[in-house]
């Protein structure tokens, strides 16, 4: 067993990932040869992920708030606490706060030497955002 106490500060996420005022926690990340890494992401109202992929697949689990997610193609939808969304391997997508609500998810990827645990992409428009009301 290991306990970790905490001493890692709450990062703001960087604008070339985010739209909008979004903090993340480092929850987990085990040393090789596991592959997983876990963050607790805040996302205040209104902010976003850019556009992105992971090559091992991403699971987000909402612990508060309510959020927004949509792969490239698909519809938005809304996702409230206990909903648990599975983004697949290599599927291009996006995901953060409704407008008017904070949302907090614990995000969980993997990523080894072979594979990124994320590829970002363009900025989610306004349009794209707005487009479930």
């Amino acid at each position: 067993m290991q306990i970790t106490r905490s001493s890692i500060a709450t990062t703001k996420g960087p604008a070339d990932w985010f739209t909008g005022d979004v903090y993340i926690d480092a929850v987990a990340a085990a040393p090789a040869p596991s592959r997983v890494s876990a963050n607790l992401v805040h996302f205040m109202p209104g902010a976003r992920t850019h556009w992105h992929h992971h090559s091992l697949s991403q699971t987000v689990f909402v612990t508060e708030g309510v959020g927004l997610c949509q792969r490239q193609g698909g519809p938005v939808e809304v996702i409230r606490p206990g909903d648990r969304v599975l983004f697949e391997a290599d599927e291009v997508h996006w995901h953060g706060a409704a407008p008017d609500r904070l949302m907090v998810h614990l995000a969980i990827n993997e990523g080894d030497d072979e594979h990124d645990v994320v590829v970002w992409m363009d900025p989610v428009t306004d349009a794209e955002y707005t487009a479930h009301e």
